[in-house]
């Protein structure tokens, strides 16, 4: 199908620049899809920067293979293809890239590799399935690692986006009974690895925070700027769930335990104990922007950004990223 009148809108306009070899309104065109691509890519690979960069990757192939682009498919669904392809070509070069074993006494294992994704680089105006807030929160990123990537691909496009199976096989280069297999592997892991989340990813999903979720974030930034342990004590679940990246080790332990860890680290101590927080979300979930003002500095300076997973009022698990040097995060470096 090339013939113009039987395009959609955007189809057609990409088909006549490609004709015409114009790059600007090819950029135009492709640039609208920037920020849902770069979600798609951070699903596959729990990195925010290997995301902008596999992004980029996609749009530069788009323009190098922008001649077999017929209109057979959506613009969106070419590009998604790309998209795909471009990180399972990574993962084939990249060793560092899968779970390793957590150290912790029961089976699990880590994501060394994990960082946060800011709200504010998320589409404006996504499809549901885009950035559901099931399908964005850390747990759900670090359970898809468990993945392996073709089959991640497949689940990604399958369960998340909602693709039907000979779409999937078409953009993967598969049969539809191998996609059909591959989803269902891949559903037993996702069981496996959230056992207590909902997991029908489809249906209507929540994006706000709930008020349990505001007020243990303000809180923990007021036990912060107050020195106040017994509070963050309080906070706390005595299961707590700890990880501090890219440091390795996942840590589960009471609170007190937590807390009186972090003394002996130092925080808390002469120069680590003059604190200032602001609130603020990543991957959609309640998260501490920490600033930390060290004696004789007449400035706070962003420090880490502690990602919470509230329930019951308290904290469950606390997922520390240091956030110094990451521009990305759109956070002011000082206070």
């Amino acid at each position: 199908m090339t013939d113009a009148s039987r395009l959609g809108a955007d189809e057609a306009t990409f088909v006549a620049a490609v004709r015409a070899g114009d790059s600007t309104r090819f950029a135009l065109l492709t640039e609208r899809h920037r920020r849902e691509l770069q979600v798609h890519c951070y699903r596959m690979l729990a990195n925010y920067e290997d995301a902008q960069d596999m992004t980029q990757e996609t749009l530069l192939r788009a323009w190098n293979k922008r001649e077999s682009f017929k209109g057979h498919a959506a613009l969106r669904t070419w590009l998604y293809r790309i998209a795909t392809n471009a990180c399972l070509d990574f993962l084939e070069k990249r060793n560092d890239r899968t779970p390793v074993p957590s150290g912790l006494p029961d089976p699990g294992s880590e994501v060394r590799y994990l960082q946060p994704y800011p709200d504010r680089m998320l589409p404006e105006d996504p499809q549901e399935s885009v950035v559901a807030r099931e399908t964005i929160e850390l747990a759900f990123i670090v359970a898809v690692q468990h993945l392996p990537p073709r089959q991640r691909a497949v689940f990604i496009l399958r369960d998340v986006l909602g693709w039907p199976a000979s779409k999937a096989a078409e953009a993967l280069e598969l049969t539809v009974a191998s996609v059909t297999s591959a989803v269902q592997r891949a559903r037993v892991t996702m069981r496996e690895q959230l056992p207590d989340r909902r997991l029908d990813w489809r249906s209507p999903a929540t994006h706000e925070l709930s008020n349990d979720e505001r007020g243990a974030v303000r809180s923990y930034i007021d036990a912060h700027e107050r020195n106040d342990l017994d509070r963050l004590v309080s906070l706390l679940r005595d299961d707590l769930r700890f990880a501090m990246l890219p440091e390795p080790g996942t840590l589960i332990m009471t609170a007190k335990d937590a807390v009186d860890g972090w003394v002996s680290s130092g925080l808390f101590q002469r120069g680590y104990d003059d604190w200032r927080g602001i609130t603020t979300t990543v991957n959609r979930m309640p998260a501490a922007a920490l600033y930390l003002r060290a004696p004789d500095d007449p400035e706070y300076r962003l420090f880490a950004i502690a990602v919470l997973r509230v329930a019951e009022g308290k904290v469950a698990e606390l997922t520390g990223f240091d956030a110094r040097d990451k521009p990305w995060l759109g956070l002011s470096p000082t206070l």
